[in-house]
């Protein structure tokens, strides 16, 4: 029997390490079951908040600013988000993203909990790697983690939040127009890199899928007679689950859409690298080739590059 046990906490560990980017792993040892690193949170501060329900496959994104709530809680600092996903539709694979907005990103932490509001599993805001931008897709601060509810579970809650630690640290991202020179394999610019402070606010997006793979099981173990690696909760699940007050429906008033922040003024290394290599294409003959990175300036707030373009194509670069 005890053998059997540590098979299979190495094969749930197995599956973790399996889910985890590697950028995280280079960086830190992560165990999420060792739940004592995470702040310590009263279950009556729990049970005061609102659960978003999550729905399978579906994207859900947070303002913090207008849509996180208030823990009251030392070491968390700023709103916190909190998400209720069902146990009973198999394992979960949830990707949890940070957007970068301007020069400031919100460090995520999460804490896992099992349908009675205990700590499950711990991530913390080193777990959440920074990725580059991509076509579809902004700087941000990202992690992928595997739960498996274990027989009993009717949900699980995930509480996402930042600390004062956090607050002081940095993340550096990369410069459009190198993340731009590197996916096209061009000559990457020597420019300098931007840094994003970390903030008590931002926008996050959450997505929850089934999978079949091995993962962190959350809650007690079927016929398990003592504690495992990988095991949370008591042997036997108690008869009354915590019922988490969730989110009000579309009858609660919405409050009207922020309008669109401006764009700010792209660096001037930055539009200088794009005026020079729309004038190169232009003067190879290839004239798409120009467009697409007069696409890419302008998106990126350029203000010259379409004067650039048309100059080039006169012959007046």
């Amino acid at each position: 029997m005890k053998m059997k046990k540590s098979l299979l906490a190495l094969c749930l560990s197995a599956g973790l390490l399996a889910s985890v980017p590697g950028i995280s792993l280079a960086d830190i040892n992560i165990v999420p079951q060792d739940v004592s690193a995470a702040p310590s949170i009263p279950e009556s501060a729990l049970q005061n908040l609102v659960w978003t329900p999550v729905t399978q496959n579906k994207l859900h994104t947070t303002n913090l600013a207008t849509g996180g709530q208030s823990l009251g809680v030392a070491d968390i600092i700023g709103p916190v988000a909190a998400y209720s996903v069902p146990a009973g539709i198999g394992e979960l694979t949830i990707t949890l993203t940070s957007v970068v907005e301007k020069d400031t990103v919100f460090a995520p932490n999460v804490l896992v909990l099992d349908q009675n509001l205990r700590p499950a599993a711990y991530f913390p805001s080193s777990f959440f790697a920074y990725q580059e931008p991509g076509v579809m897709s902004d700087n941000r601060l990202e992690g992928t983690f595997k739960l498996t509810p274990a027989l009993g579970q009717q949900k699980l809650y995930l509480l996402v939040f930042t600390t004062s630690k956090d607050a002081q640290q940095t993340t550096k991202m990369i410069d459009p127009a190198k993340a731009y020179a590197k996916g096209n394999g061009n000559a990457i610019p020597d420019i300098p890199d931007p840094i994003a402070s970390h903030g008590t606010t931002g926008t996050l997006k959450l997505r929850v899928k089934t999978s079949s793979g091995s993962s962190i099981l959350v809650g007690p173990l079927f016929g398990s007679s003592g504690p495992d690696p990988v095991t949370v909760g008591n042997t036997a699940a108690p008869a009354t689950a915590y019922a988490a007050p969730v989110a009000a429906t579309a009858t609660a008033p919405v409050a009207a859409p922020a309008p669109a922040a401006k764009k700010e003024p792209v660096l001037s290394d930055t539009e200088s690298y794009f005026n020079q290599a729309i004038k190169d294409a232009v003067a190879k003959g290839d004239v798409d080739k120009a467009l697409k990175l007069l696409d890419e300036a302008e998106r990126l707030g350029s203000t010259s590059a379409r004067k650039t373009f048309i100059s080039s194509v006169k012959g007046k670069g």
